[in-house]
C-alpha cells in the first residue's frame, strides 16, 4: 500500500510539474542569437545548443518588454561565475539591479545574502543551492506584484514587489564561464 501511495504521489508531482511548464515556447533556438540584442562586449558563442561566454561583460536582451510571464532556462556555470537573469528591465541598453529585478546566479558573491537563487536587493534565497559545475533549471515567474524563483525544483523566492511591472529580459555574463540553453517562455 505504501508503494502504491508513493507512486501515486510521484505521478501527481510529475503531472503538476508538466502542467506548470505547459505552453512554454523556446526563445533561444540553440543555433543563433536571433531574437536577442547584444549589449556589452561579452564573447557570446553558440555550441552544442547552448550560448556561452567567458570574457568581457554584457547581456543578451529581448527586443520586447514583458509584464506577466514564466521563463524557464537551463544554466551552467563554473565556480567563479557571476551571472543572472534580469527581468522587467526598464532600460534595454543599461541593465542593472537598480532598474531591473536580477535573479542572481553567483555562488561566491562577496555578500552572500543575495547569492544564487535570490532576487538582488529584493529577496534573499530561502535555500542555499550552488549552481557551479552542473546544469541547473531556473524557473522564474512574474505575475502582477508576485515574483517566484525555483532552482532545481526548490523554491528559493516567493515575494511581492511592485517596483517594476514590465520590461525586457536579459541574460547576463559577468565573470567565469556561463552557459544558457533550453530558454523557454510563456506569457501569463
Amino acid at each position: 500500500m505504501t508503494r502504491i501511495l508513493a507512486t501515486a504521489l510521484a505521478l501527481v508531482v510529475l503531472g503538476a510539474s508538466l502542467a506548470a511548464q505547459a505552453g512554454l515556447k523556446p526563445i533561444f533556438d540553440g543555433k543563433t542569437l536571433t531574437g536577442w540584442n547584444v549589449v556589452g562586449d561579452a564573447n557570446w558563442v553558440i555550441a552544442d545548443g547552448a550560448v556561452s561566454a567567458n570574457k568581457g561583460t554584457g547581456f543578451l536582451v529581448t527586443p520586447m518588454a514583458y509584464g506577466d510571464f514564466q521563463l524557464v532556462a537551463e544554466i551552467w556555470t563554473d565556480a567563479d561565475a557571476n551571472s543572472g537573469i534580469f527581468i522587467r528591465c526598464q532600460d534595454p541598453k543599461m541593465i542593472t539591479a537598480m532598474n531591473c529585478y536580477e535573479v542572481n546566479i553567483f555562488d561566491k558573491r562577496p555578500d552572500p545574502a543575495y547569492r544564487t537563487g535570490a532576487i538582488v536587493n529584493i529577496a534573499k534565497p530561502a535555500a542555499q543551492i550552488d549552481a557551479a559545475g552542473k546544469w541547473n533549471t531556473l524557473d522564474i515567474s512574474a505575475q502582477g506584484t508576485r515574483l517566484q524563483v525555483t532552482l532545481n525544483g526548490t523554491k528559493t523566492v516567493d515575494v511581492q514587489d511592485k517596483m517594476f511591472a514590465k520590461g525586457v529580459i536579459a541574460l547576463q555574463y559577468g565573470a567565469g564561464t556561463v552557459r544558457f540553453r533550453n530558454v523557454r517562455f510563456r506569457t501569463l
